[in-house]
């Protein structure tokens, strides 16, 4: 049986769908009830409070850790995850960490990641850790405002990544999940070209057919909008980058494509599947 964390958002939900088709048991785990893949178990979660996992973990042979937005938070344990892993015979972790491990190791809540991914190596458990860069799903947070202004509000409009598809994401997570021969690896996670919001939007409004005005935000409009779901050193360490992406976080990283044995997905092709949400 293979335990996934965060299993309704945008990595979560795929890799879920793509277990249950390879025939895996699979328990998906959510903070709140949610419709899942037929022959798959759902568990009503929270992952800030480790001790209500534990019996979810019993009789599994894997995990998918994506930890919740408050995990994050400078003063969260989710070492304590690996832990409870470890104690309930799991045998092999797959962590959704973050690029700016790497090319940012100083942002205090990449310095929290670091220490897991730390934990995680030292845990005794095989383990693999994938470090994506931006995800294209940030877009939905322009849903709404396309859909009954067709505007995109957003900052830095001029500024690109290489954005990646959380479906390639949740691909690549189940390789790790299902075949021992990704263990102990470290996979950047990006898109197969540099992309900027603005771009983005004409990307969006190429697929509507109908116009989209960009209209720029400032860094303290956009971390004002961004702490209503995350704390605020994330949206400190995420405006960091996105303001200016150092040549790391510019690279296309070929790790999808050795992994999958193809091209990443494009934002054109993620925004071509999720369009129905801006219209």
């Amino acid at each position: 049986m293979i335990v996934v964390t965060g299993a309704t958002g945008n990595v979560g939900r795929p890799l879920t769908q793509a277990l249950a088709e390879a025939g895996e048991q699979v328990t998906a785990v959510s903070r709140h009830a949610a419709a899942v893949p037929a022959g798959v178990r759902h568990v009503a979660a929270d992952l800030a409070d480790p001790a209500g996992l534990a019996p979810v973990l019993d009789g599994a042979k894997a995990l998918f850790l994506l930890l919740s937005g408050d995990l994050h938070a400078l003063d969260a344990r989710p070492t304590d995850l690996i832990d409870l892993a470890a104690a309930a015979g799991v045998r092999r972790v797959v962590l959704l960490s973050s690029q700016g491990v790497a090319t940012r190791p100083l942002g205090p809540t990449r310095v929290m990641m670091r220490g897991l991914e730390d934990a995680l190596r030292e845990s005794g458990l095989e383990w693999a850790v994938l470090r994506p860069g931006g995800f294209a799903s940030n877009a939905l947070a322009w849903a709404e405002s396309v859909r009954t202004r067709r505007t995109v509000a957003s900052p830095f409009g001029d500024v690109g990544v290489p954005v990646v598809d959380p479906a390639d994401i949740a691909e690549v997570a189940a390789a790790c999940l299902l075949d021992a021969r990704h263990a102990g690896g470290v996979f950047e996670l990006t898109g197969p070209e540099v992309i900027t919001p603005r771009q983005q939007a004409e990307t969006v409004a190429a697929a509507l057919g109908s116009p989209v005005r960009f209209h720029e935000l400032t860094r303290d409009e956009a971390k004002a909008a961004m702490i209503r779901s995350v704390p605020p050193e994330l949206a400190d360490d995420t405006l960091d980058i996105i303001a200016a992406p150092n040549p790391a976080e510019l690279r296309i990283s070929p790790d999808v494509e050795r992994v999958l044995g193809r091209a990443p997905i494009p934002f054109s092709g993620w925004v071509a599947r999720n369009i129905a949400a801006f219209r």
